[in-house]
C-alpha cells in the first residue's frame, strides 16, 4: 500500500518527529506538525495536545496522524506525566476522529512491559505497571488508543519503540555523553543489563510500514533492532566516541550514589533523570520480539549498531561535540 498522502505529527519538533517528518517529505507527502514551540520553515503550528481546538484545523483532509509527542521523564510530577502522556492522547484521538481522519499511528514504548518480563517477550504480554510515571503513562496511553480503535471511531496501530538512538538522541546519546564526560557514568550491576536498540532510521522505517499497511490496524507492535546488548557495550560505545569511560558497579552500590546525586541535582535546581526508575531500566535481563512486526510490516531493521553509532560519531563532528 501507497503512503498516506497528508500526514499530521503530534510533537513535530521532537528527535522521532523531525527524522519522520524529513523522510515523509522526501516520499512526497504532505506533512503538517504541530508542538508547543512553532517551527514555521518546517510546517510547525504552536499548541498542545491537551487543547487541540486550537491547531484542529490541521488535521481537516489528513490521511492519517502519527502521534509522538509525550513527556518522557520519571520525575515530573505524575499529573504533569498523565496530562500530557494520557490526556492529551485521548484529546489528538478524540479531534482526529471529529476530523474524519482514518488512521492514527500511536507512538507508545517498550517500557509497557515493565522492567521484568521474558527473554524475547512478545505483545501477547500483558503490560505491567511498575509506579514509574513514564511507562504507566505509556500502558494507560496504549489503553485509550486501543479502545479509540474497538469502538470504531479511528483505526490506530499501537508502535512500541525500543531504546531509540541517533543523531540528536537526548537520553540514549546527548544526557549519557554529559555524564561521560563529567565522569558520572555508572552503571548497576557491573553493566550486564540489557539495551535494546533501534536506530532511529529503522524506527522511522517502522512507522512508514505501519501508515501503509492496513493489516496493523488495531494491533501493538514491538519496533527495535532486533537485538539486546549489555549496557556495557552500548555505553561503552558511547564513550568511546569521546575518549571516556564508564563505571561498572555492583548494584548495591551503584543504586545509592545514582539516587543520590539524581536528588541532590534536582534539588540545586538541575536536571537530572537519575532515579530509581532509571536504575531499573539498566538492569534489565530481556529482550524484545520484533516477529509480529516482520510478519505484519514486512519490517526488516536496515542500520546495526556499528552503523548507528559511526552515523552518532559523524553528527557528533559536525556538530562540534566532540
Amino acid at each position: 500500500m501507497p503512503l498516506p498522502r497528508t500526514v499530521v505529527i503530534t510533537g513535530a519538533n521532537g528527535f522521532i518527529a523531525r527524522h519522520l517528518r524529513d523522510r515523509l517529505v522526501r516520499a512526497g507527502v504532505t506533512v503538517r506538525g504541530v508542538d508547543l514551540t512553532a517551527d514555521p520553515a518546517r510546517g510547525v503550528r504552536a499548541g498542545s495536545t491537551t487543547a487541540p481546538g486550537a491547531w484542529a484545523d490541521l488535521l481537516v483532509g489528513a490521511d492519517a496522524v502519527v502521534h509522538t509527542a509525550a513527556l518522557v521523564s520519571n520525575v515530573a510530577p505524575l499529573d504533569r506525566i498523565w496530562t500530557i502522556n494520557v490526556l492529551g492522547t485521548s484529546r489528538v484521538l478524540d479531534a482526529a476522529a471529529r476530523a474524519g481522519v482514518p488512521h492514527v499511528v500511536h507512538l507508545s514504548s517498550i517500557t509497557a512491559f515493565g522492567h521484568e518480563f521474558p527473554d524475547g517477550v512478545t505483545e501477547e504480554h500483558p503490560p505491567r505497571i511498575t509506579g514509574a510515571s513514564y511507562g504507566d503513562t505509556k500502558v494507560a496511553g496504549e489503553a485509550v488508543a486501543l479502545a479509540t480503535h474497538a469502538a470504531g471511531r479511528v483505526s490506530v496501530t499501537v508502535l512500541r519503540p525500543g531504546d531509540v538512538y541517533g543523531p540528536g538522541s537526548r537520553p540514549w546519546v546527548l544526557i549519557p555523553l554529559e555524564l561521560i564526560r563529567r565522569r558520572q557514568a555508572l552503571l548497576p550491576d557491573r553493566g550486564r543489563g540489557i539495551f535494546s536498540p533501534v536506530y532511529v532510521d529503522n524506527l522511522v522505517d517502522g512507522i512508514l510500514l505501519a501508515l501503509s499497511e492496513p493489516a496493523a490496524r488495531g494491533h501493538v507492535l514491538t519496533i527495535t533492532d532486533g537485538v539486546g546488548v549489555t549496557c556495557a557495550d552500548y555505553f561503552g560505545r558511547l564513550a568511546a566516541l569521546v575518549d571516556g569511560q564508564v563505571t561498572l558497579l555492583p548494584t548495591a552500590v551503584a543504586r545509592p550514589i545514582a539516587l543520590a546525586v539524581g536528588t541532590l541535582t534536582r534539588a540545586v535546581g538541575g536536571q537530572s533523570e537519575l532515579s530509581e526508575a532509571s536504575v531499573a531500566m539498566l538492569l534489565r535481563r530481556g529482550t524484545y520480539s520484533i516477529e509480529k512486526a516482520r510478519r505484519l510490516l514486512g519490517y526488516e531493521p536496515a542500520v546495526d549498531l556499528d552503523e548507528g553509532m559511526r552515523r552518532v560519531a559523524a553528527w557528533l563532528d559536525d556538530q562540534g561535540l566532540r
